[in-house]
């Protein structure tokens, strides 16, 4: 699949059957990177708040446990979405981030956003 094909031919594209090297649907990748109950919720507030600590992204994530926050940090640093900041002070600290390659999911958390607004009432 092209990178640069504009929506109408990627449309064309689809009906016809995009396959990866792997022979799946191109999304799925992505969605394999995303899927959980937390991530979507831990970008969200990274976008919201930029660099954040561990503790007061803990707080804005109701009902998630320390174990499951840090996982679900640790597989998002791995796939290049969230950027680990360690400061070395007394007391030690460390705070997260978005990367540049998880800021370029933005735009297409917007348009969810917008099907969401538009069909799920």
């Amino acid at each position: 699949m092209d990178q640069d094909m504009s929506y109408e031919e990627y449309v064309e594209q689809v009906r016809k059957g995009i396959l990866t090297s792997s022979g799946n649907c191109p999304v799925t990748p992505l969605l394999v990177m995303l899927q959980g109950k937390w991530k979507f919720q831990i970008i969200y507030e990274l976008c919201v708040k930029g660099q954040i600590r561990f503790g007061e992204l803990k707080k804005s994530l109701a009902g998630i446990t320390n174990t499951m926050l840090t996982s679900s940090l640790r597989e998002l640093e791995r796939d290049g979405l969230v950027s680990r900041v360690q400061f070395n002070e007394i007391p030690p600290h460390v705070e997260y981030l978005l990367t540049k390659r998880g800021e370029a999911l933005l735009p297409v958390f917007y348009a969810m956003t917008k099907w969401g607004f538009e069909y799920i009432p």
